[in-house]
This record gives C-alpha cells, sequence and structure tokens, in this order.
C-alpha cells in the first residue's frame, strides 16, 4: 500500500496486522480521491476526519495532499497502534490526532470538511447519519461499503456513487 499523490507519493503504508480490518485497496483510493479532487479541485487547508481509520491512508492521502488535519479515528489498538506507526514515519504527528474509541462514541470538539468512513463491510454502521453532525456547512462525506450497499440520510445529498470491484463508494455533501 502506497500514498498516491503529494507531499509523500509513493511511500509505503503499513497494514494492520489480522484479518480485523479491510485496507482500501489502491485502486479504490485513487478513484475516491478523483472522485474528490475534480469537485473540491484541491485539499488545502481542509480539516479532515478518517472514521474508521484502520492503516490511516484515506487521511494520511489527504494530508499528503495538503489538508491542514486530520483526525483518525479507530477502535481496534492493533490497527491503531500501526496507524500511529504510519504517521510517525511520515513525520505527520504535527498535523494527526488519533483518537482510540468507536466511531459512535467519537465526540469531535470541531466539524470538518471532509469526512472517509470506511467500516467494515459486515457492521451495518451507517456513518453518512454520524458524518451529517460533524460536518461543516458546504463540507463532503467520502463512505466505503460494500458493492450494492446503501447509505441513507436525510440531512445529506448524494452526490456520485460509483462501484469498484467489491467497493461502493459514496459522496455526500451538506447543503
Amino acid at each position: 500500500m502506497r500514498v498516491i499523490a503529494g507531499q509523500w507519493r509513493g511511500r509505503t503504508l503499513l497494514a494492520p496486522p489480522g484479518s480485523a480490518t479491510r485496507p482500501t485497496a489502491d485502486r479504490v483510493r485513487e478513484s475516491l480521491f478523483s472522485m474528490l479532487a475534480s469537485r473540491l479541485g484541491s485539499f488545502e487547508g481542509l480539516a479532515v476526519a478518517d472514521l474508521y481509520a484502520g492503516s490511516g491512508a484515506l487521511g494520511i492521502e489527504a494530508l499528503s495532499r495538503g489538508a491542514a488535519s486530520c483526525h483518525f479515528v479507530e477502535s481496534d489498538r492493533a490497527a491503531a497502534s500501526t496507524l500511529r506507526a504510519n504517521l510517525a514515519a511520515l513525520g505527520a504527528g504535527d498535523r494527526a490526532t488519533t483518537v482510540n474509541c468507536r466511531v459512535e462514541n467519537f465526540a469531535p470538539t470541531q466539524s470538518f470538511h471532509l469526512i472517509f468512513a470506511d467500516p467494515p463491510y459486515a457492521s451495518g454502521a451507517t456513518p453518512a447519519a454520524l458524518a451529517a453532525d460533524w460536518l461543516e456547512p458546504g463540507g463532503w462525506a467520502a463512505i466505503e461499503t460494500a458493492r450494492g450497499a446503501i447509505q441513507e440520510t436525510t440531512a445529506l445529498s448524494i452526490i456520485a456513487e460509483r462501484d469498484i470491484a467489491r467497493a461502493r463508494l459514496t459522496l455526500f455533501r451538506r447543503d
């Protein structure tokens, strides 16, 4: 797994041990960031949250492309340890905050311009509903689910959906 673009382009990221987490495939991540870049233009200065962070690949990619900060939320201790190792290897600690808790228990003290959420496919989690409360007006949420899964929320507008291999990417925007 590698960082695709930006300051840390080409740098290798560690994956958490075991099968408790499923890192977003490079191809899916590349498609997601292409979808976002065409709509956002730039990641410069954005406050980002990476929910169900695992290795931190999504938030790290945003930081690499110029995001000002990222809150990484991960409940699995081994994954959180790997995430912290990835951030340390990149020297990203000053722009990153790691929170070791369940997403449902996360209580942010700020709102975000962009939220990534990649819950375990079989979890039944509905991160779009959670993200709606944490987004700035005009903010974006990028949710990865299993192909065919549907995320519903009345607080966010669906802007785009794309199926790639076993994944479905859905972009939401807060009005």
